[in-house]
């Protein structure tokens, strides 16, 4: 099995002060499940129907490693932080 990564796209923008409050948390609990971000802000350009809004991606070793990460207590505690925002959150393994 190759790695693994979470990619979470922004639909929206959240709340900056929320987003603050998120961010440190989250970061923690994905890197204590040995997470490594990989990319994280705006685009630098979008093409056909991209949004211009964050982008996060995040590796690991497996994808049981990435949904593990994602569904930990420490992440599900950090999502609440963030409030209501409308994302995409996929995990996807990486191509051979």
């Amino acid at each position: 099995m190759g790695k693994a990564f979470i990619v979470s796209s922004y639909r929206g923008s959240p709340q900056p002060e929320r987003l603050a409050e998120y961010a440190g948390p989250a970061r923690k609990a994905f890197e204590a499940n040995g997470g490594r971000f990989i990319v994280r802000g705006l685009p630098a350009h979008t093409y056909e129907d991209g949004l211009s809004e964050r982008t996060i991606i995040i590796e690991f070793a497996s994808v049981e490693q990435a949904m593990a990460a994602y569904e930990s207590p420490a992440y599900q505690a950090a999502r609440k932080l963030l409030g209501p925002v409308s994302r995409d959150v996929r995990v996807v393994e990486q191509a051979d």
